[in-house]
């Protein structure tokens, strides 16, 4: 997640700067031609290629709105886990039945709340797991960037994520119970409802109190659902590839126009088209690529949601309702982006 308040221009043209190289590329050939050959079908009528715009510019923006759907649907999802996590651990920590001495169960409260700590991390990790549409699964040059992009941004976080693996929530027979789990977060929430059972059984809590606990715990796993529909559900393609098919003729198509129009303003005028057309299709370009990069909240990019910072705040939450002394740090932004 962006941090800043306005871009820079140096960020701005690490994200799209590129694509003015090729467009400028294409705008001067265009140009070029055109005024030593003045060959006049080489024209296109500026009306139909400003109609061709509009629809691409509408189709572009409800694209763009589909996508910033995606993107805050998963963030309200970390936000409620954020909000039941909270719950969880002041419930398992105060709730008593009164029928027993306080001291029985305190160890297994302790491992739920270390167990949850462990999930969410978990869950980060499994939610970072490439799938074939993201942009780091992609094929030749461009995938190959993004995949050095993501590595940059975890590298950056490298002591962050280290202290994570070095932190056992897990005792080690409970670790190789779920090593051939296909999805760990499910099996681990599955455990948190047995060691539930177990403080009614032993009366350290009472049937309300098991009741209120477990639609905590249900509330994660319907947190969980929504989040792996967004990441293994992808924003549909043809409506995701076409939109990239319409920018591609629209820009394909500009130099024709916009040359046809400057050159009735004269000669010197013919080469205004190349900076002119370079940035109307500049401007299309990362409309297209602002929506695509959206598409995908859980890629491990810089328009992600925060799950690292996300996860260390709860730990911390977590933590320090068990009074617990060695509190790791809350997750810093490094290079103006939260991972």
């Amino acid at each position: 997640m962006i941090i800043k308040k306005n871009l820079s221009l140096k960020s701005i043209y690490e994200f799209a700067g590129h694509h003015l190289l090729w467009l400028g590329g294409w705008m001067l050939l265009v140009s070029t031609v055109y005024y030593f050959t003045r060959w006049e079908f080489m024209t296109i009528p500026w009306l139909p290629l400003s109609l061709i715009g509009t629809a691409v510019a509408f189709y572009v923006g409800f694209k763009n709105n589909q996508s910033y759907d995606r993107v805050w649907e998963a963030r309200k999802i970390w936000g409620t886990i954020v909000n039941s996590s909270r719950k969880l651990g002041t419930m398992i920590r105060n709730y008593r039945s009164g029928e027993t001495d306080n001291l029985v169960g305190a160890e297994i409260r302790r491992q739920i709340i270390f167990r949850h700590i462990a999930y969410l991390y978990q869950l980060r990790e499994q939610l970072l797991k490439p799938t074939p549409w993201e942009h780091i699964s992609l094929k030749w040059i461009y995938g190959s960037f993004n995949r050095r992009r993501r590595d940059r941004f975890f590298s950056l976080y490298k002591m962050e994520l280290d202290e994570i693996a070095g932190r056992s929530y897990l005792d080690a027979e409970e670790q190789r119970g779920l090593e051939g789990c296909s999805n760990k977060a499910t099996q681990m929430l599955d455990i948190q409802t047995q060691q539930l059972q177990w403080l009614y059984e032993k009366k350290a809590i009472n049937q309300m109190q098991q009741v209120s606990l477990q639609d905590v715990l249900n509330s994660f796993y319907d947190e969980q659902g929504k989040a792996e529909r967004i990441k293994n559900f992808p924003f549909p393609r043809k409506f995701a590839s076409f939109s990239f098919v319409f920018v591609c003729i629209f820009v394909f198509l500009l130099p024709f126009g916009i040359v046809a129009e400057f050159s009735k303003l004269g000669d010197v005028f013919i080469w205004l088209s190349v900076p002119v057309g370079m940035i109307v299709g500049w401007v299309y370009v990362v409309m297209e690529m602002i929506g695509d990069y959206s598409e995908n909240p859980f890629e491990g990019l810089h328009n992600d949601i925060p799950m690292l910072a996300i996860c260390r705040t709860i730990e911390i939450d977590l933590l320090q309702m068990l009074g617990e002394e060695d509190i790791p740090k809350p997750v810093q932004a490094k290079g103006h982006v939260l991972l």
